[in-house]
């Protein structure tokens, strides 16, 4: 993709505490970009297993996947959570 005026460009790389990078997002213009449908919802409880720390300090689980950062926790904890908020690529959840 070749960038072009009034394209923006925002790139999100979110790493975990061991280096390896979580996900990448990159949209290509302001009137498109990529879609994802996040396997969780607001307001619904999962439960989830702490894989990895996050350089903030929030635990890192996923669902299908999908990125879902949850404060004080720690790598082995298993989890009932409730999502708080949706992103594209990422949620974040509290202990419930």
């Amino acid at each position: 993709m070749t960038w072009k005026p009034g394209w923006r460009r925002p790139f999100l790389m979110v790493f975990a505490k061991d280096g390896e990078a979580l996900f990448r997002g990159q949209e290509g213009s302001s009137a498109g970009g990529f879609e994802t449908t996040a396997p969780v919802e607001v307001g619904k409880e999962y439960e989830v297993s702490i894989e990895d720390i996050a350089r903030e300090g929030d635990g890192i689980a996923r669902v299908e996947g999908f990125v879902i950062f949850v404060p004080d926790t720690k790598v082995g904890d298993s989890a009932k959570i409730e999502i708080d908020k949706v992103m594209r690529r990422f949620a974040i959840g509290h202990k419930i």
